[in-house]
């Protein structure tokens, strides 16, 4: 399971955070139909970014990231756009781990553009917090209103499996949806400071130590609530519902267990791709390793 890493070196992460110059990583990938077929339109990434192009039933870019993950400052560009048309997945590799920082934050800049007729998957692997990390996130869709777009985000607090919580930091996930340039939906998850007291409160994430949050968007994807919620499948521990905002489709999810969660959420995005895409009922070999 990629959310099961080794014990943290306090030497290593320290030593990491002396770095006079932070990472400034970017990819920029679009796909393009031609006589019904969608290709490649253009490619270009920076290191510690890069792209692979694995098999699957649509095209399919994977996001690798060398480095090992983010360190206080580094900061990674992703735009990603199809265009009329085209159908595309974008995944990752592996999880994204965050370390703890000195001072800066780690960013990501994930920016979405789907065109006229066009249908993406935007389907990353886990986001995972160490203790102290500082990790800011704003993913922009847009999106044309016979497009179709499925996106979503996994993040757990801690290397549980290691034994280890993540006990301060920051957090900020944000998103932007935007249909033929209105802004339809706006969502921001803020936390700074101790973590413990609002993921085990009550009120707050009630004992959850991950989150996961799938949104759809294209015509008529409010009418779709019911048969989304028949695809949320009972998990051991995972808490989850579904609702519709300002034609806008969201699920969210919450569990103590991250595997669970993955687990439930995979799940369902196979079931609804399937139903919604007209793809096949799997998930991205990635996924299952």
């Amino acid at each position: 399971m990629s959310v099961v890493t080794l014990p943290s070196n306090p030497d290593t992460v320290a030593n990491s955070q002396k770095r006079a110059i932070e990472i400034h990583g970017a990819a920029d990938v679009s796909f393009v139909e031609k006589d019904g077929e969608t290709g490649l339109g253009r490619l270009y990434y920076r290191d510690p970014l890069k792209v692979l192009f694995p098999r699957g039933d649509v095209p399919t870019a994977a996001l690798v990231t060398t480095g090992g993950g983010l360190f206080g400052g580094d900061i990674y560009d992703i735009d990603i756009h199809l265009e009329q048309n085209a159908k595309a997945m974008v995944t990752a590799q592996a999880a994204e781990k965050v370390y703890r920082s000195s001072g800066p934050d780690c960013e990501i800049h994930v920016n979405l553009k789907v065109d006229e007729g066009a249908a993406l998957e935007w389907l990353p692997q886990e986001t995972i917090l160490f203790d102290q990390a500082r990790f800011r996130r704003k993913t922009t869709l847009e999106m044309s209103s016979t497009a179709k777009a499925l996106a979503g985000e996994i993040i757990v607090f801690g290397r549980l499996a290691s034994g280890e919580e993540i006990d301060q930091g920051l957090l900020r996930e944000a998103w932007d949806i935007k249909i033929d340039g209105k802004l339809v939906w706006a969502d921001a998850l803020h936390m700074e400071g101790q973590f413990q007291r609002q993921l085990n409160h009550v009120s707050g994430f009630g004992g959850a130590r991950a989150i996961a949050t799938c949104v759809f968007a294209g015509p008529d994807a409010v009418n779709q609530l019911e048969a989304a919620r028949g695809f949320l499948k009972e998990f051991d521990g995972v808490r989850f519902g579904a609702t519709a905002v300002n034609g806008i489709l969201i699920c969210r999810w919450l569990a103590a267990d991250p595997y669970q969660l993955r687990k439930s959420f995979g799940l369902f995005w196979a079931d609804f791709r399937y139903y919604i895409l007209g793809r096949e009922n799997i998930l991205p070999r990635l996924w299952q390793c």
